[in-house]
């Protein structure tokens, strides 16, 4: 019989590096392969010209509707038999103009309504709700 102390395995006190340097040689293939695909534009030399740039700003209509229900067409007072008839114009420009809509929260929905309809009537497409945002309390 043997009397003596048992031997313990110790601990490993080396680093394996074979896995390290694998997923090292993995991602440098990724990135020698990937690395030429970043290039999205094919060389191109483009004439030199002195034309300036276009603005491509959208022309604006704001519409505004007060709770009485008047409306005012860029600030100025229009009456509703007149309402389709700036907005015919306004569509006939060619520039597809953006109605902004300025409408008092105390006005009747049937208003806006009646507004909204008039504009799609006249070819405008773009309309967009003009709000305040809320006042921290």
């Amino acid at each position: 019989m043997r009397q003596g102390p048992v031997s313990q395995p110790q601990p490993m006190a080396e680093i394996n590096m074979i896995p390290l340097v694998d997923v090292m040689l993995v991602l440098l293939v990724i990135f020698i392969i990937t690395a030429p695909l970043m290039q999205q534009a094919a060389p191109v030399d483009l004439p030199q010209v002195s034309a300036s740039a276009l603005e491509d700003k959208p022309r604006v209509l704001r519409v505004a509707l007060d709770a009485g229900g008047a409306v005012q067409v860029d600030e100025q007072a229009v009456g509703w038999e007149e309402v389709p008839t700036v907005l015919r114009a306004a569509a006939a420009d060619g520039a597809d103009p953006e109605l902004q809509l300025y409408a008092d929260r105390r006005t009747a929905y049937e208003q806006v309504a009646r507004l909204i309809a008039a504009a799609q009537d006249a070819g405008l497409a773009r309309i967009a709700f003009v709000t305040e945002p809320l006042a921290n309390p």
